[in-house]
């Protein structure tokens, strides 16, 4: 899956495609951080994130999947 990175170096539009979720988020951080950048959004190609918007989303993905390997691991242990 790929992510569209967007924000605005004084009044110029700036935007990348990354590969992964990660390089997407170090690359916002660096932007916004590093480079100054405003109004940086991260795009799946079907919503758009803030920085903090996208690091929950991630962080609530990563729990979901936590809990359902668990679960799967708990009924391969009971044998069903």
């Amino acid at each position: 899956m790929t992510f569209s990175l967007s924000g605005y170096a004084d009044d110029l539009l700036v935007s990348v495609t990354t590969e992964t979720a990660k390089e997407a988020f170090a690359k916002a951080v660096e932007w916004h951080v590093v480079h100054k950048l405003t109004d940086v959004s991260i795009s799946d190609g079907n919503k758009s994130y803030s920085i903090d918007g996208f690091a929950l989303a991630m962080a609530l993905q990563e729990i979901a999947n936590t809990v359902e390997t668990g679960v799967e691991l708990g009924l391969k242990a009971e044998g069903k």
